[in-house]
């Protein structure tokens, strides 16, 4: 994969740096499981003023030893093994880690300057809390993907909330915790559709190989998502979240207040929004979905400078 290790993305001046943090339940590249996270980490991979501090896995889209084992064999394909990658809890009842401990270990050592990008289960990030009660202060920014604010539907059928809900109390401890949150919502989301037949496209007849490489290992994902939603394409969901903490301007923000209890985030709902003393968060809203799709191209098959 020498290729593409080297269309990655030259570092930009380190004053014009955002350094991140991604927890991620990745199954990129695995038969007809999800594969947002790794679209994520490859748009972050590909943006020069990212600064990729490591990544954690949790949970969701697969169990955290699988998670675990996918990312780093991604890395490696990448050419990108020098980045590191925690481990996480394997589940919510027992939350200590190493991905908990580099996560309050790192936003120690950032402190006002590192983003977190947390795109499956909130459990890495309140045992983060739970070591040092001064995480979510350290941090300059938590963005999230998940929760929503209405039943979610897709072509017309029902959808589960999949991240917020893994974890419940977790998701309430950094809810009701966290500091400077944005919350990218299933509903919200829905703007992010990407055409198979536009993906394959685009990817399949770019001049940089990372191109053909992203095609051929999400393409199963395609036949998944036409098999339970009778789609032709999917909803970009991690990889919105990804472009957000980069890329502001494509979006609107919208505050929220997150009045959300624990049996409300069983089911990822994040509360009515009308209780004026609850915890505000931010739930963006995409600008323009033509602008965010060419936003994600441009930093997928960025040529090496």
């Amino acid at each position: 994969m020498n290729a593409i290790s080297k269309n990655m993305a030259e570092p930009a001046a380190e004053s014009e740096r955002i350094h991140v943090i991604f927890d991620c339940d990745n199954t990129f590249g695995m038969p007809g499981r999800p594969a947002d996270d790794g679209l994520a980490l490859l748009y972050l991979l590909g943006k020069p003023r990212a600064r990729l501090v490591g990544l954690t896995t949790t949970y969701g889209n697969g169990r955290v030893d699988e998670v675990y084992g996918n990312t780093k064999a991604m890395l490696k394909e990448l050419g990108r093994s020098d980045i590191p990658v925690l481990k996480g809890a394997a589940r919510g009842n027992r939350r200590d880690s190493e991905a908990a401990e580099f996560l309050a270990d790192r936003a120690n050592a950032h402190k006002g300057e590192l983003s977190v990008l947390a795109t499956g289960s909130l459990t890495n990030l309140y045992a983060a809390h739970e070591i040092d009660r001064s995480f979510f202060d350290n941090i300059k920014e938590l963005v999230l993907m998940g929760g929503v604010t209405e039943a979610l539907f897709l072509n017309g059928v029902g959808m589960d909330e999949l991240n917020l809900s893994l974890d419940p109390e977790a998701s309430y401890r950094v809810l009701t915790a966290g500091a400077n949150i944005s919350i990218m919502t299933g509903n919200n989301c829905l703007d992010s559709y990407m055409d198979h037949g536009e993906y394959r496209d685009r990817l399949m007849n770019a001049d940089n190989p990372l191109g053909g490489y992203i095609y051929r290992k999400t393409e199963s994902w395609f036949g998944k998502k036409n098999e339970l939603y009778g789609l032709n394409g999917f909803y970009n969901w991690d990889a919105t979240a990804a472009v957000y903490m980069l890329e502001k301007a494509l979006f609107a923000d919208r505050a929220h207040a997150c009045d959300a209890t624990r049996a409300d985030l069983e089911r990822g709902y994040l509360g009515t929004g009308r209780d004026p003393s609850a915890r505000s968060v931010n739930l963006p809203v995409v600008r323009d979905a033509a602008a965010l799709r060419k936003e994600l191209y441009d930093s997928w098959l960025r040529p090496h400078v």
